[in-house]
């Protein structure tokens, strides 16, 4: 069996019958020491690794595949789609790759957007153990190919149908949910969501309806008029959106925002138009603790918890792969971290300057959307 290696002398490749002959055991007692399958004695074991280190032997990955039917590698495919946050996002693939490594996995990061036939080319190809997917959409196409796929996978979200899958992500319904929780108890009456841009909302992507609905659900509940807005990500973008929220709603006192690229923005275009947070407008985010924390006022907040939701789908896929029983659904309970950035509503909030120009900006719905 061909394998990888420096060679005696670095003049040739070493191949696991040279290191039987130099250590004058059979071939299959190299294979044991080195894949652990069976026990070998102390000093048999101990002549082998001398032979490796001595002749430069490096197993070939195909061949360690081979023999333990494993690859030891992982694929988290995460197309990258318009809309998408890439800080967060790395932040997720970091807790994959991390917590993979204390399963002595690798991870193979697949970025292209190809839909069933990237998935199926992965699998077909004997490269990785199982796959983990992020940027779930409700009705995702890749969906049915997973309930039949060979490899076993994890998703980073939930479609609308999740039944025969496993999947794992913050409980972004109830994370919406609970922002209009805690504005309602410090009394405001009229809020918005300024959303994801409006091309998530248009891929049904998962995350940001079921936060949108939660939302909707909790403002109902509490009897508070509600809107829903998308929002670009740039600081433009973010101000037209905020000009054009507080031109419809000029008593509105509470903003969630659930856009971690316009987070950094929201502040300084609320002072734009004039309005101080939290003596005017109250502000909770649904983001990272960091972002939060280094605004002015820091954030109320949600926390997108990146790193347990990697490591939650890592363990997951790894006890799915030995063929170990795991649960379909888990969601992990929103956190909501009390800071500065939200207070009691003004008894009278402001109204637009006289002349204010209204600006024009699609709406994902009204009160209860």
């Amino acid at each position: 069996m061909a394998t990888s290696g420096s060679g005696r002398g670095g003049t040739g490749t070493v191949t696991i019958a040279d290191v039987a002959r130099h250590a004058g055991v059979a071939v299959s007692t190299v294979s044991y020491v080195l894949s652990g399958k069976r026990t070998i004695s102390a000093t048999t074991r101990q002549r082998v690794l001398n032979s490796v280190r001595k002749l430069g032997y490096h197993p070939h990955a195909g061949a360690r595949s081979l023999a333990s039917n494993r690859a030891n590698v992982i694929a988290l495919v995460l197309p990258l789609r318009s809309g998408m946050h890439l800080p967060v996002l790395m932040q997720f693939a970091t807790a994959v790759v991390t917590s993979a490594r204390t399963y002595d996995h690798d991870v193979l990061l697949v970025t292209a957007d190809e839909g069933p036939a990237g998935l199926r080319r992965i699998a077909a190809s004997a490269l990785v153990d199982g796959l983990i997917l992020m940027d779930v959409e409700m009705d995702d196409i890749r969906v049915p190919l997973l309930r039949g796929l060979e490899r076993p996978s994890v998703l980073i979200g939930f479609p609308a149908d999740p039944a025969g899958l496993t999947c794992v992500d913050l409980d972004f319904y109830r994370a919406g949910a609970a922002c209009v929780d805690h504005l309602a108890s410090l009394g405001h009456r009229e809020v918005a969501l300024l959303g994801a841009p409006a091309v998530v909302y248009e891929r049904h992507t998962g995350f940001a309806l079921r936060t949108r609905d939660g939302f909707g659900a909790a403002a109902t509940e509490h009897g508070v008029t509600a809107v829903t807005q998308p929002c670009e990500e740039t600081f433009d973008g973010v101000r037209e959106a905020i000009g054009d929220l507080l031109a419809r709603h000029p008593r509105l006192t509470g903003l969630v925002v659930h856009n971690e690229a316009a987070v950094g923005h929201v502040l300084t275009a609320l002072r734009a138009h004039g309005r101080r947070v939290p003596d005017d407008v109250s502000v909770v985010a649904i983001c990272p603790d960091e972002l939060a924390e280094r605004s002015t006022p820091p954030l109320t907040s949600v926390l997108i918890p990146a790193e347990d939701v990697g490591r939650q789908a890592v363990a997951l896929l790894m006890n799915k792969i030995d063929g170990g029983t795991v649960p379909e659904a888990t969601l992990l309970d929103p956190r909501l971290t009390l800071r500065a950035s939200a207070a009691h509503p003004p008894a009278h909030p402001r109204r637009p300057a006289a002349g204010h120009k209204r600006i024009a900006a699609a709406t994902t719905g009204d009160r209860g959307a």
